[in-house]
């Protein structure tokens, strides 16, 4: 397994977790709060819950996990900019707040491995 797909895998699991424990707080449209820090809404949890089952599937090859960390990465980090213009998200989901700085690093986490994978590296472990 390479490295990128070691990436795609574990902002899989971490994506899905996230989705899953945000559906506990938020079962509605309505705003609610993550940890008291991360305001989440159901639009916003599935929007997790996808992005990493799309990570999990996205590991199974080293394209796969490239494209999951360019195209990924560049969406946080126009959500971050997002944030910044409307942190309402145009009334579906929140993106402003902690937030912001919080799509910045995740998207500048994924771009970076998603643009300098490399195929020959990999890890000892397996799925």
């Amino acid at each position: 397994m390479t490295i990128v797909q070691r990436v795609a895998q574990v902002f899989g699991w971490v994506f899905l977790l996230i989705g899953i424990i945000g559906f506990y707080y938020a079962r509605t449209m309505e705003m609610q709060m993550l940890l008291g820090i991360f305001p989440v809404n159901l639009l916003h949890n599935t929007v997790h819950v996808l992005f990493g089952v799309w990570g999990l599937a996205a590991a199974r090859s080293f394209g796969g996990a490239k494209a999951y960390g360019q195209i990924g990465g560049v969406i946080y980090l126009v959500l971050a900019v997002l944030g910044f213009i409307d942190p309402t998200g145009f009334g579906l989901v929140p993106l402003g707040g902690n937030d912001i700085w919080l799509h910045a690093v995740l998207g500048v986490v994924l771009a970076y491995f998603g643009f300098t994978a490399k195929g020959g590296i990999t890890t000892a472990s397996t799925m």
